[in-house]
């Protein structure tokens, strides 16, 4: 199977990391350790160049020390921290929880998303194995059919994906059902197939049943996540690491999209001809249909 380049790793608290790896920081990671043992609600919103503010080190502290915990970076250390802090609140909770660590000025609101969306960006093409990403654009290339899947805001990844693939002259669908309406979806599935699964967080019923019909017909499987590479990376050929960020700036589906748009790029680029001329007759309907 080929995967992305950093595993989560086991699920050690912050607080025993802390406790094991004090000894190992600096005087400045330890501090800034130590705060975010004893701030969780803080970190989860905060930006790593805000964090670097509150422990009197610097954004690139902050990071160092996320590793040196154990972590893959910061976005990894929110997320634990934020789904211990999810078990504990209501989502309404957490959403006050949210608002109340940003300023309401515009201009703040603006420069903490941008901060967010870069961290995260640079954190998912850290974890992003170039040989996974290779692997994706190649059996999308040659497939028979692409089938995507999403849900809920997934759903929208998923959709867009599959009309960019028409778009290049790879044929491509994507199923939006749920239950007994998905097995309409699965029918024309077969060999020579491939299947994008775009599942941030979630593992759920359906998921796993298209999983196993896929493995069940000689279909490939391409799973686009977050955190659920522990769980599905052994069941699926090829696993694209889409970091989300846990304080919902940017999207959970803002890596998954550039990620998608990243893979339409690659195969156009090894496919060119066939992208062209596809476009061609695009742009030759459109002119038919507006007369």
């Amino acid at each position: 199977m080929t995967t992305a380049k950093a595993v989560p790793a086991p699920g050690r608290t912050l607080q025993q990391r802390v406790a094991d790896r004090s000894a190992d920081l600096s005087p400045a990671e330890r501090r800034a350790a130590e705060y975010m043992r004893d701030h969780p609600d803080q970190v989860v919103f905060a930006s790593a160049s805000e964090l670097g503010t509150f422990t009197g080190t610097s954004d690139a502290t902050v990071i160092r020390t996320a590793r040196a915990l154990g972590y893959s970076g910061l976005p990894e250390l929110r997320h634990s921290l934020a789904s211990a802090l999810a078990a504990l609140a209501r989502p309404s909770a957490m959403l006050h929880e949210r608002i109340a660590s940003m300023s309401h000025e515009p201009e703040a609101v603006l420069g903490r998303v941008f901060d967010d969306a870069a961290e995260v960006l640079q954190e998912a093409r850290r974890c992003l194995a170039p040989e996974a990403f290779h692997a994706a654009a190649a059996l999308i290339s040659s497939a028979r059919e692409c089938l995507t899947f999403g849900v809920g805001l997934s759903e929208t990844v998923a959709e867009y994906l599959a009309r960019r693939l028409n778009r290049l002259g790879i044929r491509a669908r994507a199923s939006r059902r749920m239950g007994f309406g998905m097995a309409d979806d699965l029918l024309p599935l077969g060999s020579g197939d491939v299947v994008v699964v775009f599942a941030p967080g979630r593992l759920l019923r359906e998921i796993e049943v298209l999983i196993d019909h896929a493995q069940q017909v000689g279909a490939a499987v391409i799973l686009v996540t977050d955190t659920l590479l522990p769980v599905l990376g052994e069941r699926v050929e090829v696993t694209l690491q889409a970091i989300c960020s846990p304080a919902g700036q940017p999207g959970e589906t803002f890596t998954a999209t550039v990620i998608s748009d990243a893979l339409v790029l690659a195969i156009a680029a090894e496919h060119e001809q066939r992208a062209v001329e596809s476009s061609e007759l695009l742009n030759k309907l459109r002119g038919r249909l507006l007369g």
